[in-house]
């Protein structure tokens, strides 16, 4: 249920406030809307005597923020930015669905991508927008549908559908192997050893099922897989990377196990989404699409 229309002031008057708040004067405030400075300053007062709340401290020709105003300030950009992507969406899309997913950077780019147009040619009508986010989030805060979620089974206020297991192993250039002496796994412990930063500990859980003894490992850090897959191909150093991510590499001898000793890493990855978004037309082909891709992938793998 919407809250009292007397808390819902109008698009103009809200536009007016953010635009003198982000530019801390009417003035500029007044350029940036098209409109007169006595016409933002109407506004603005307009809104405060709505409101009942003082959002400005005036002082001669300046204007500045009253503690409420900048909690205000801060809260109608969101909602006019949310406003805006909806806006936008709608306008590139009017007759389909818009599906905003938040994916992990080298999952997206190296598996997800490439099987895209599949998606899109089997279902028209539908918009696919893509954000990269490393971190989980709140759905409740950010307007995404879905994400690509690596880690536990659990993600607050969602749900998820179980996607994939993930197998590492640690990999280098051909030329970093034929000089160097990899033979055991505790013969890494003797070289460079590539770090993420998602997953400090990935190392230290490979050595342990190696049945290596260490106290630090120690090395780069990366925060991306691509630039670990990278620095490893350029010969820096041993990196321990998903299998599925580095078959182009592996396959084109950019990379080779620096030892055969893959492991199944103990997170997993997920779809993630709003349980209230489950319904959501684009949202459930996105989800029956990806898990029968990835059906079909393994069965590949197996044939």
């Amino acid at each position: 249920m919407l809250p009292s229309r007397r808390f819902l002031p109008s698009l103009s008057l809200l536009s007016a406030f953010e635009a003198a708040a982000r530019a801390g004067s009417v003035t500029a405030a007044a350029r940036e809307l098209d409109l007169t400075q006595s016409a933002v300053s109407r506004q603005i007062k307009a809104l405060e005597s709505q409101l009942g709340v003082e959002l400005f401290l005036r002082e001669r020709q300046t204007i500045r923020l009253t503690v409420a105003g900048e909690s205000y300030a801060r809260e109608v950009r969101e909602a006019l930015r949310r406003i805006s992507s909806a806006s936008l969406a709608l306008r590139a899309n009017p007759h389909g669905g818009t599906l905003n997913l938040a994916i992990l950077p080298t999952f997206g780019a190296r598996w997800l991508a490439p099987r895209l147009g599949k998606f899109l040619s089997s279902n028209p009508g539908i918009t696919i927008n893509l954000v990269t986010r490393i971190a989980p989030f709140d759905f409740r805060l950010d307007s995404i549908d879905a994400a690509i979620h690596f880690g536990q089974p659990m993600w607050p206020g969602g749900e998820l559908t179980f996607l994939m297991k993930e197998t590492t192993m640690p990999a280098c250039s051909p030329e970093f192997k034929a000089t160097h002496d990899l033979t055991e796994p505790a013969d890494v412990l003797k070289f460079p050893l590539l770090h993420l930063t998602t997953r400090p500990d990935a190392w230290e859980r490979w050595l342990t099922h190696c049945d290596v003894s260490h106290e630090t490992v120690n090395g780069m850090l990366f925060d991306q897989f691509a630039t670990a897959a990278q620095a490893a191909k350029a010969g820096i150093g041993v990196a321990l990377l998903p299998v599925f991510l580095i078959q182009d590499e592996l396959r084109r001898g950019e990379l080779v196990p620096a030892i055969d000793r893959a492991i199944e890493s103990n997170e997993r990855y997920y779809l993630a989404f709003p349980k209230e978004r489950a319904d959501y037309p684009p949202l459930a082909a996105f989800r029956k699409w990806i898990t029968k891709e990835i059906e079909a992938d393994a069965n590949a793998q197996l044939g």
